[in-house]
């Protein structure tokens, strides 16, 4: 399963490179604290908006696991980026609930911005080294308990890096939404 629909909200699972999706409105970040560039997705994404998206965002830090802030897309194609800090796996105490956060919190600011279409990247499953079905589980079921909360989002986009990652969330998608 890649695709399923839920009151005229679409979650979708797209291999590829987050700071690539020119269709959609918003990128999530899986930032760090400091909201500054770094490795994996928050370094794909930095390189891509280019410099001034970390002078935009210098203010807005710190921020705390779970917790989401909006900036501009600067010279990525989105009009928004929604930087999440996911929680550090091992660390940062309740995992589940820390991640949770982050996927409510950044449709909570997609709402609030009137955003129809986001695109999450795994959070917290790479240098953070939450496991990556365990993140998958959170994700995936969070997102459909808030589907049916949502008036402006309509599109949900997970973009995958690699094939592994993108088996996971189809594993997980079909068991959620059978």
């Amino acid at each position: 399963m890649r695709k399923v629909t839920i009151n005229d909200v679409t979650l979708e699972l797209s291999k590829g490179d987050i700071a690539s999706q020119s269709d959609i409105e918003a990128v999530v970040n899986a930032a760090n604290a400091q909201l500054r560039t770094g490795g994996g997705v928050a370094g794909a994404i930095h390189r891509a908006a280019g410099p001034g998206l970390t002078e935009e965002t210098r203010s807005m830090a710190p921020i705390k696991p779970g917790e989401a802030v909006i900036s501009g897309g600067r010279n990525l194609p989105n009009k928004y980026v929604i930087h999440c800090l996911g929680p550090v796996y091992g660390r940062d105490k309740p995992e589940d609930k820390l991640l949770a956060f982050c996927y409510k919190n950044a449709l909570k600011v997609a709402e609030e911005h009137k955003i129809k279409s986001i695109a999450f990247p795994a959070i917290s499953t790479g240098a953070f080294g939450y496991p990556p079905t365990d993140a998958a589980e959170v994700a995936i079921k969070t997102i459909r308990t808030i589907i049916p909360k949502l008036q402006s989002v309509h599109l949900i986009r997970f973009v995958l890096w690699g094939e592994d990652a993108m088996q996971t969330h189809q594993d997980v998608m079909r068991q959620v939404f059978k």
